[in-house]
């Protein structure tokens, strides 16, 4: 199906133009996560208690948490659980799961009198457990790219490699930017989406390494017209780009407007991954090739005229 027919966008006469614009987004994610102090994480990756609050009518919100903060809990993470009236309340503070959960119970009974509730969960996440979730998540994220480096390069060439690891640090650094500049809390299904990205982008570029490999196969070594080849290929796989990034695009957003607090930042997650894996295949992983091949006809071009100076 083809959503799009013969177009002829110039993608890598803006390839510079994009650099730039990447480049931008990248220093503002990596000044605001030194800013910040790293990732905002949430008790899954700092250790804290869970408790989670099943009442007998609908409760907001708003009456949970200024109920909690007058008591000196502010920092604690409510949301709806499924139902109006459930609530899962996240706790940094590690102590004994029975004594905390006791003390925000004496606390909402003594604020929201006329909502009986009971304690269906208590769990608790310790800072060593922790901290070996967020090793965790990074050793998942490196040995990923590293096996997407060796895929690439054993399947296409070096240089295409090199294109599609950088578009995937692109998409990864970018998110987590996004998530630091408006202070959003990373955890664990964060890091499940990331992954997700990983694998979307990675999907998109390969769509367009192999039409460019196929072109390519045409063309004679050395030619000058890599470059228009390129951007015919990406040209080419345009439409099944849009269909395939528009419908999940589509869901995601769906899912983020009505799949409930506990999926919103997932889902957020997956919206900026998303749109920012589909911009990098074309402008950031297909020109990597590009420039990396011009750079190589240039020092060709150079060793055979000082060849021919002998």
């Amino acid at each position: 199906m083809q959503f799009i027919r013969k177009t002829n966008i110039q993608f890598m006469k803006v390839r510079k133009i994009a650099y730039a614009f990447s480049l931008t987004l990248i220093t503002i994610s990596i000044v605001s996560l030194i800013l910040h102090g790293g990732p905002r994480y949430n008790i899954d990756f700092t250790g804290g208690t869970l408790v989670q609050l099943k009442f007998e009518k609908p409760v907001k919100i708003k009456d949970i948490r200024a109920a909690l903060t007058t008591q000196g809990f502010k920092d604690a993470e409510i949301k709806h659980f499924g139902a109006p009236n459930e609530v899962v309340i996240r706790l940094r503070l590690v102590g004994q799961k029975q004594e905390l959960s006791q003390k925000v119970e004496d606390i909402i009974k003594t604020k929201i009198t006329d909502n009986p509730f009971t304690v269906e969960r208590v769990e608790k996440v310790g800072p060593k457990i922790g901290h070996e979730l967020v090793l965790d998540a990074i050793k998942a994220i490196f040995w990923s790219m590293v096996l997407i480096l060796i895929y690439v390069m054993w399947r296409f060439e070096f240089k295409f490699a090199v294109g599609a690891i950088v578009a995937l640090m692109h998409d990864v650094t970018i998110t987590m930017g996004v998530f630091s500049v408006f202070n959003i809390e990373v955890s664990a299904p964060i890091i499940a989406a990331l992954l997700t990205i990983v694998g979307y982008s990675l999907n998109d570029t390969i769509v367009v390494y192999d039409r460019i490999r196929e072109n390519l196969k045409t063309l004679k070594k050395g030619s000058s017209e890599y470059t228009n080849t390129v951007n015919r290929s990406i040209n080419e796989t345009l439409s099944r780009t849009i269909i395939t990034s528009g419908t999940t695009l589509l869901v995601v957003v769906v899912l983020y407007f009505f799949g409930g607090e506990v999926l919103r930042n997932f889902a957020l997650a997956l919206i900026i991954g998303i749109g920012i894996g589909t911009y990098s295949s074309i402008f950031i992983a297909s020109p990597i090739v590009v420039d990396w091949e011009m750079r190589l006809q240039k020092a060709h071009k150079a060793k055979l005229k000082a060849a021919g100076h002998k």
